[in-house]
């Protein structure tokens, strides 16, 4: 007699992606009573999880359809819902409708970040996102919020940057600019010592200004799929920003290929 076997989720991987979650939840809470440090911070934690529920998940071989789903909705709240309310509390409330219209950018961007990224699992090239990863897209709005409170800025009188940045930074999301996914890394693998007194410095920087440093990070990344994008190809096309069909490295290598043969007597 075949034993049947036993129905139930993986324990540690879907905690994670709870924590996360709960993160999320309590940066939406703390930003509706005026916390914003402490709803920006949450977002950040969010992160945290977020990366590492994925990697332990695969470390212990407990991968699943449902975590993968659970994943999804969690990352919804974390960087689509969570940011954007944020950023509206903070300095968007005075805007009135284009507040609310650029949070909603926001959240659907994520939305159709998220939903792409899932139907493109297996296939997509692995060494690049399309579009701005939504954690990152996250990282730029909420981390405005929390420049500005550290240097005693009022959101509301700078509502129209604010609804700038969280506006572009929902389009960035649902672009077909090329994000590199850092997932090519060699994690194992050994480094010269050097490399490890680099990472000691990077973390002493980000301690001394954690705000500002991660804030001017993400934005300089958010920014280096434009300018990759436009350094990569001749001729700048509609489907290479958005559209139904992305851009792969092979568009980009003709592009390239062809660039060089014109520069060939």
């Amino acid at each position: 007699m075949s034993e049947t076997k036993r129905k139930g989720i993986y324990l540690l991987p879907n905690l994670l992606t709870t924590a996360g979650l709960f993160s999320g939840f309590f940066a939406i809470v703390s930003s509706m009573n005026g916390r914003f440090e402490a709803a920006a911070i949450g977002v950040f934690v969010a992160m945290i999880f977020d990366g590492l529920d994925g990697r332990v998940a695969r470390i212990t071989n407990t991968q699943s359809e449902f975590g993968a789903e659970y994943d999804s909705m969690a990352d919804m709240v974390s960087f689509g819902i969570a940011p954007a309310l944020v950023a509206y509390n903070w300095g968007l409330t005075d805007l009135g409708k284009l507040g609310w219209l650029a949070s909603f950018i926001y959240v659907a961007g994520a939305a159709l970040r998220l939903a792409r990224f899932n139907t493109q699992i297996g296939i997509a090239d692995k060494r690049y996102f399309q579009g701005l990863a939504s954690p990152a897209a996250a990282a730029v709005v909420v981390g405005q919020v929390w420049v500005g409170v550290e240097y005693d800025i009022i959101g509301n009188d700078y509502g129209l940057i604010v609804a700038l940045i969280t506006t572009l930074a929902g389009l960035l999301m649902v672009s077909n600019f090329k994000y590199n996914s850092f997932k090519e890394v060699n994690w194992q693998g050994k480094v010269p010592f050097v490399a490890l007194l680099i990472m000691m410095l990077v973390f002493v920087i980000v301690a001394t200004e954690p705000a500002l440093v991660l804030f001017i990070a993400f934005v300089l990344y958010a920014l280096a799929g434009p300018i990759n994008t436009f350094k990569s190809v001749d001729k700048v096309k509609l489907e290479h920003v958005i559209g139904d069909t992305s851009c792969d490295d092979a568009d980009f290598d003709n592009e390239k290929k062809a660039e060089q043969g014109k520069e060939q007597p």
